[in-house]
């Protein structure tokens, strides 16, 4: 399966470097190259995007440290406690620990998974409106192709991430309608 998803990926590049390397030959085009990873960690949009899933979770964050913190308190009870407990006390106290951590790993698992769902729906949000901000500028640019990820060298003659960058610092501060 590698080899053949290997030798498919290498077949298709060299025909696409062949395709532009003749319409290199018969006119100039234009390239350019976008830095996604940048733009999604250096615009408002995305700034916007963390704060507010921040803000969203913030409240099931505080509960959950909450309850960290109440059961290090029992457990520490316990600890103080152990030498005066009866057996039976001792096996009702450390059923109810175990009770209580099951509880605590439960809701952690489900506020991880939780935040990871928001915060996948979040990046495609994003990535759409990147991809329109690269096509738009490209078309009022008059590119011809732009590249980005799998990219192993780009000079900063093609790079066009700067420019992209500002486009969306423009539309983040229009009043949005």
């Amino acid at each position: 399966m590698t080899n053949r998803f290997t030798f498919t990926s290498r077949l298709l590049i060299s025909v696409i470097l062949l395709l532009v390397s003749g319409l290199v030959n018969a006119q100039q085009i234009k390239i350019g190259f976008v830095n996604i990873g940048r733009l999604i960690s250096e615009s408002p949009q995305a700034t916007s995007a963390m704060e507010v899933l921040q803000q969203e979770f913030a409240p099931r964050q505080r509960e959950v440290v909450a309850l960290q913190a109440e059961l290090k308190e029992k457990q520490d009870q316990i600890q103080r406690d152990l030498d005066v407990m009866g057996p039976e006390e001792r096996r009702n106290a450390e059923s109810e620990l175990r009770r209580d951590e099951r509880e605590l790993n439960r809701q952690q698992q489900e506020f991880t998974e939780d935040i990871n769902l928001r915060r996948n729906e979040a990046l495609r949000k994003l990535q759409g409106e990147l991809l329109r901000e690269v096509q738009a500028y490209a078309a009022q640019a008059g590119f011809d192709l732009i590249v980005s990820d799998g990219v192993l060298y780009a000079s900063e003659a093609i790079d066009i991430t700067e420019q992209i960058l500002e486009g969306l610092k423009a539309a983040a501060t229009q009043p949005s309608g």
